[in-house]
């Protein structure tokens, strides 16, 4: 699991109101994801006992699905563990005043209504719309 974002009260005190708002929705978003990331642990933990319980009596077929399932488990750990270290870069960059809230492609302001959907947004909506096109390559500013 991603480590903990290490944010000082003192750096987060100082924080405009503004700044304030997007710290509370990335935290609870964050908590968010670390209870699903457990939620799916726990599940993918139970589905490979499970599966290792039946032995050779079970269906194979009743094995490819606990297999598959385990699998989907993992994986979606695994995205929500991006999501979770894509939202502590976003704090920290936040609390550190270094960049919070401009897309990382054109140095453009992400919109707020974008931040309140999606505070670990990293780009602006157009930027983000050329990458999803361009199969995730940064747009070509020339």
């Amino acid at each position: 699991m991603a480590k903990k974002t290490e944010t000082g009260n003192a750096a987060v005190s100082q924080l405009s109101a503004q700044q304030k708002k997007y710290y509370d929705v990335l935290m609870r978003i964050r908590e968010q994801v670390v209870r699903q990331m457990e939620f799916h642990s726990s599940e993918a933990l139970v589905n490979n006992h499970n599966a290792g319980e039946k032995g050779m009596s079970t269906h194979m077929a009743d094995l490819g699905s606990d297999n598959f399932l385990h699998d989907m488990e993992l994986a979606m750990i695994t995205q929500e563990t991006d999501v979770l270290e894509t939202i502590d870069e976003s704090i920290e960059r936040l609390v550190q005043g270094e960049g919070y809230g401009a897309c990382q492609d054109c140095g453009c302001d992400i919109g707020h209504d974008r931040l309140m959907v999606k505070p670990y947004a990293k780009f602006c909506v157009k930027c983000k719309s050329i990458r999803e096109k361009n199969g995730g390559m940064r747009p070509d500013f020339n």
